[in-house]
């Protein structure tokens, strides 16, 4: 059972480039689900779905409810998080399937150079290949079966930086277990873009009860390291790659696929929590381990410390909007070419530009491949569904699966989500005009390929999956 800490350390001031001389280095904890959506938790007022230890590291440090992953697909995010920067400038890695190159720094890296011993437990950067290129390890850590077991062959004062990547909820769901399990499906929240039908309200239990699994396992970890004597030193951090693999969810960069949760907490140091609903993007959490470390990286990142943001001091205000990105993600479509986009968040709109229109955005609907056809959406009873009565849903099965234009925008106010295109509404010209220049200045300073708008660079690189 998780308890209260009592013992804090007390007197002690951080700023955001680093430690004070007295205090020592912290460990770092990541719990990294797959495929967990936003709002699926109870601190975010899901009233079905149990997530008793993010809501214990939620109410002792920071519940973030606009966190948004770099890229909806599993590689690119973690990839993004790693490094603290955008997919796009990480070449390959943008895509699924890569390949991780042995000189690309990440913050894992850098904390072992400078004395953290680093471990992972299950899935860390991946799926791809980390040994093409001479990698010795995967990116996140050394891997490890169990953290507790890690931990007691690391010395008490030897500071600790651990990556515990989940499978879970990752489909496939057994059909049914949310059901046997207690999660009456009656009671769960369909999505206004999936059919409200006893499968789907079936499949989002099952969802929902893998969740709770995934949640189970933060509370085996937030109680090995109270054992361990470490819980209180430790930068605890409890999010998800992207969101949940339903229809036009996962692998879109709508809110349902980029939109995540996010907790931290650092008891023996930051011991006001807090709800923070500035935007913040994961390529931020590399920058914010290195910052509790006192650690500068070697190379500019584009993620920024959210130290700031831990101690309630944050002097470069809120960030007004968020960037997100998608390349290729599964092999989808004849000739495994990826869906390529872009997308600007803010308050009150989102802005999606696609640069290859004429392709179908959940892959095409006549190559049959690791999921079925439309391979870019995981298989599933919902997916199932939509392809089995898609003329009594038309517009919803358009909208998970169907063409979509060069540009989108809507307006959250009035459409929160994202059904209502209007980007060729005379009424906002204005407003996707702004965005569009705000999106082509973003690329620019990151150094995107997508500048130029003919390039597909990115379909070139291998795509390193079975």
């Amino acid at each position: 059972m998780i308890k209260k800490n009592t013992l804090l350390i007390t007197g002690l001031s951080l700023c955001a480039s680093g430690l004070t001389q007295a205090q020592s280095p912290p460990n770092m904890v990541m719990v990294i689900a797959d495929d967990w959506g936003f709002p699926h938790a109870g601190a975010y007022g899901d009233k079905v779905v149990k997530t008793p230890a993010f809501d214990y590291v939620a109410s002792r440090g920071v519940l973030f409810t606009n966190a948004f992953c770099a890229a909806p697909t599993s590689s690119a995010s973690r990839a993004a998080i790693l490094t603290g920067c955008y997919p796009h400038s990480l070449n390959e890695l943008a895509n699924l399937y890569s390949r991780f190159p042995a000189d690309l720094q990440t913050y894992v890296d850098l904390l072992e150079a400078n004395g953290y011993v680093v471990g992972l437990e299950s899935k860390g950067w991946g799926p791809g290949d980390f040994t093409f290129y001479g990698r010795n390890r995967n990116p996140a850590g050394w891997l490890h079966s169990d953290l507790a077991l890690f931990m007691d062959s690391v010395p008490a004062s030897k500071p600790i930086c651990f990556w515990v990547g989940s499978t879970l909820p990752h489909r496939p769901y057994k059909e049914g277990i949310g059901a046997a399990n207690g999660i009456d499906p009656a009671s769960v929240t369909v999505s206004p873009n999936l059919p409200d039908t006893e499968t789907v309200r079936s499949d989002m239990a099952d969802y929902y009860y893998y969740t709770q699994q995934f949640d189970a396992r933060c509370r085996e970890i937030l109680n090995a390291l109270e054992r361990n004597g470490r819980l209180d030193n430790t930068l605890f951090v409890i999010t998800s790659d992207n969101g949940y693999a339903f229809p036009r969810a996962k692998a879109n960069l709508y809110d349902e696929g980029v939109r995540i949760p996010l907790a931290m907490m650092w008891p023996a140091t930051f011991k006001k929590p807090s709800t923070y609903d500035g935007f913040v993007n994961l390529i931020d959490l590399a920058p914010t381990f290195l910052a509790a470390a006192g650690i500068k990286p070697d190379n500019p990142m584009h993620g920024r410390s959210l130290i700031p943001v831990l101690q309630g001091v944050e002097k470069q205000g809120k960030r007004p909007s968020v960037f997100i990105e998608r390349e290729r993600h599964a092999n989808a479509r004849a000739g495994n070419v990826s869906y390529p986009s872009r997308a600007l968040r803010t308050a009150d709109f989102l802005y999606i530009r696609n640069y290859r229109p004429n392709r179908w955005p959940a892959g095409d609907p006549d190559y049959n491949s690791s999921q079925g056809f439309y391979s870019d959406c995981d298989r599933g009873p919902s997916k199932q569904f939509m392809l089995d009565n898609r003329a009594a849903y038309p517009q919803m099965f358009d909208l998970a699966f169907g063409f979509r234009p060069a540009e989108e925008l809507y307006d959250l106010s009035k459409d929160p989500y994202q059904k209502t295109n209007v980007a060729t509404d005379p009424a906002y010209a204005r407003q996707r005009s702004k965005m569009s220049k705000e999106m082509d200045q973003w690329m620019r300073s990151t150094g995107d390929p997508r500048v130029d708008s003919t390039t597909d660079i990115f379909d070139t690189y291998p795509y390193a999956g079975n």
